[in-house]
């Protein structure tokens, strides 16, 4: 019972539309971020043309 219960309130917390569009957003950043040490640049590049490709809802 306490792992049903554990598994609705992870769903409910997880379930808002914003919060899983960040989380998108962080892992992609992460992951752009990751590409960039292995090919040798920053990790946080100053490319500006990657923040206009962020989805808008």
């Amino acid at each position: 019972m306490k792992k049903v219960a554990l598994a609705m309130l992870a769903l409910f917390a997880l379930s808002s539309c914003n919060t899983m569009i960040g989380m998108g957003r962080d892992f992609r950043q992460l992951g752009e971020g990751m590409e960039n040490k292995a090919h040798g640049r920053p990790f946080n590049s100053s490319d500006p043309s990657h923040e206009d490709n962020l989805p808008t809802y």
